[in-house]
């Protein structure tokens, strides 16, 4: 056993062999609870053929899930004393969680983020609470550690009072709003030095993420199959599931291809870039499995939705991670693994595809968007290897 408490004192960032710890492990395990009922509901909506009523809900929750994650991350990866008190703290962010995904349905069926904001709200109790105790007991980073704590407070006021004074009309300019300002706090804080997070830290912590997202994919792609299948197994069915495993296998292999923590290494004043960029990385992950899901059902002829809105429900998403992938990567590292020319040809075709959804159908598309997809995994093994 640890000491039942020990000083807050930042890790050297050159610390070799740096990896997650069981605590982070099971941090992460809360939030597939919560991740999994976001993909669950945002393919409810998408098959009631309701996908436009889903977007803003989708987006708000995906934001306080992927945005409490990252930055107990980067703390975490700076001053992880792993000590009781660290602990304890670490677990009120769990219990956080949970709220918050208990609240997942009510707001996608009645635009009712309370259980959502109570949720994050706690999750920011305990996030504080470790910045207090970093700005108390290590005065290099105390001015960061500070402003931190304050801005974060601060915002966290303005998202309580938007849930009791604006109305729900006025929703989504009030959410972009507290968004950005949350997303400010940092560079603000880090005006005063930064913290001294660790490179190959971050990038396995946010491959991890990434796993966890592919994994929600995958169970739901497995619940659908279980509800298909009630009647009997058809090849379709049989097409479409394969085409889905497929599909993220090779969004694993292309995510995971970019050397994402020797660029951080080299270029840590452009973590920013890399960092927030993943949240649209991440919410393209989550809807390619409530994509990939709701292809099921339509094969099986559950869905209210059109066969072109089914696979843009897939196709629109997977461009998005294509794209962003690249957008992310480029400024952090050298070379980007896989060739700009060909993302963009990717995701010119994906986005083209689902126009012939009607004509070609379901499983044909699905099997395209999933032919683009490994053929850009393939061109970035072929780049590779003309570079090695």
């Amino acid at each position: 056993m640890r000491a039942l408490r020990t000083r807050a004192q930042a890790r050297d960032i050159t610390e070799q062999h740096r990896t997650s710890t069981p605590l982070e492990l099971l941090f992460d395990l809360t939030f597939v609870v919560a991740v999994s009922s976001l993909v669950v509901e945002l393919a409810h909506r998408v098959a009631d053929n309701q996908a436009g009523e889903a977007i803003v809900p989708f987006f708000a929750v995906f934001f306080a899930i992927w945005w409490a994650w990252n930055q107990f991350t980067w703390l975490s990866s700076a001053y992880d004393s792993d000590d009781v008190p660290y602990r304890i703290f670490t677990m009120v962010q769990m219990a956080g969680v949970l709220v918050l995904a208990a609240g997942v349905p009510r707001a996608f069926d009645d635009q009712d983020f309370g259980a959502i904001t109570i949720g994050y709200f706690i999750m920011r109790l305990g996030l504080v609470a470790m910045l207090i105790r970093v700005a108390v007991e290590d005065p290099e980073s105390r001015a960061n550690t500070v402003r931190h704590a304050i801005g974060i407070s601060v915002v966290q006021v303005g998202w309580l009072l938007r849930l009791v004074l604006v109305p729900l009309e006025f929703f989504l300019p009030a959410f972009i709003l507290l968004a950005v300002a949350e997303m400010l706090v940092s560079p603000w804080a880090g005006r005063k030095g930064d913290l001294p997070w660790h490179p190959h830290h971050i990038a396995e912590r946010y491959g991890l993420f990434a796993i966890i997202l592919l994994g929600e994919s995958v169970l739901a792609v497995t619940l659908a199959v279980q509800n298909a299948i009630v009647d009997a197994v058809t090849p379709p069915l049989v097409a479409v599931a394969a085409c889905g495993l497929t599909l993220l296998f090779a969004l694993w292999w292309l995510y995971f291809s970019e050397p994402a923590a020797e660029g951080l290494v080299k270029r840590r004043d452009r973590s920013y870039i890399w960092g927030y960029g993943h949240y649209l990385i991440y919410a393209a992950l989550a809807a390619i499995g409530s994509g990939i899901e709701v292809a099921v059902e339509a094969v099986g002829g559950h869905v209210e939705a059109s066969p072109e809105a089914v696979a843009f429900a897939l196709a629109i998403p997977l461009a998005v991670f294509v794209l962003m992938l690249w957008l992310v990567h480029a400024p952090l590292v050298d070379r980007v693994s896989i060739p700009p020319s060909a993302t963009i040809v990717a995701v010119v075709l994906i986005l083209l595809l689902p126009l012939a959804a009607g004509m070609l159908g379901v499983v044909a598309t699905t099997a395209a968007l999933t032919a683009v997809t490994v053929a850009l995994l393939v061109a970035a093994l072929a780049d590779g290897r003309t570079h090695a």
